[in-house]
């Protein structure tokens, strides 16, 4: 899915007074997510996020208390769990592998005052169950890299990318394994992924006792193949009652965001 269109700034406004922005490195930017008026630190040559973490943000449905748990994998720059917590009070750790995206992730979420309910924890995805217990996740997230590693891979020379979107350091069973060992039984998971890996995908969630529940398809416009994967599994949940919802469609003819898409970066239809 391509990247999103943001408001970009390079100073933050408080209370009426312009400062100098002091969160940015390098070649680093703030975009401004309008519709939940979240401020994003991006980088062009390390990672921007995509369209796909804001369908996962929407897709998920955490409880809306206070007592629940919720764990971002592949976290990224943090922005899947700074959605989430548009969404719940629960408190939200994201768990990402490279350090300079830790770092943005961090950085994003003091400068959105959100340290108290948001937290990010560095490291490998194998690595969960030792910062976080067994059975006590409530909702997992995983926006994980799409494509597998084979002999004819063709890698993004960019080694900060290659690893968003190359299994160069994680996989699918891997993300399916960790996500059951996290959840408690009745626990949720969320997952966004390519329509093209769907059987496999549905064989690992099996696999690691996560039951597929409900799955969404994301079309970029009317008339051409899906090309994102939306699903829900519950750990230790019944085989029966998997639900297709309807079709999302991205884009009109002209190019403009549908409303559906609209609300979800804009806040408005």
């Amino acid at each position: 899915m391509g990247k999103i269109l943001f408001y970009t700034v390079k100073t933050k406004i408080i209370e009426g007074s312009v400062i100098v922005n002091q969160w940015l490195q390098g070649d680093e930017r703030i975009d401004q997510l309008l519709s939940h008026n979240l401020s994003i630190i991006q980088s062009p040559s390390v990672f921007s996020f995509s369209l796909d973490a804001v369908l996962l943000a929407d897709f998920a449905q955490p409880a809306k208390h206070n007592r629940a748990k919720v764990v971002d994998l592949c976290a990224g720059n943090g922005v899947v769990g700074l959605l989430l917590s548009q969404k719940t009070s629960s408190p939200i750790i994201g768990i990402e592998i490279q350090e300079r995206l830790v770092g943005m992730a961090k950085r994003t979420i003091q400068l959105n005052e959100l340290e108290h309910q948001v937290s990010i924890l560095h490291g490998n995805l194998s690595d969960a169950t030792k910062w976080i217990q067994k059975d006590t996740v409530d909702t997992v997230t995983c926006n994980p890299p799409y494509f597998a590693v084979g002999e004819k891979s063709i890698k993004n020379p960019n080694s900060h990318l290659a690893i968003a979107r190359h299994e160069l350091h994680t996989n699918l069973d891997e993300v399916m394994k960790v996500s059951s060992d996290l959840l408690k039984m009745n626990g949720k998971a969320y997952f966004v992924h390519r329509p093209d890996r769907l059987i496999e995908i549905l064989e690992t969630m099996k696999k690691h006792r996560i039951a597929p529940k409900k799955m969404r398809l994301v079309y970029p416009k009317v008339g051409k193949e899906a090309n994102t994967l939306l699903i829900e599994g519950i750990k230790d949940g019944k085989d029966t009652g998997f639900r297709v919802l309807p079709p999302l469609f991205v884009y009109s003819e002209d190019n403009n965001y549908l409303p559906e898409v609209s609300a979800m970066l804009h806040g408005i239809r």
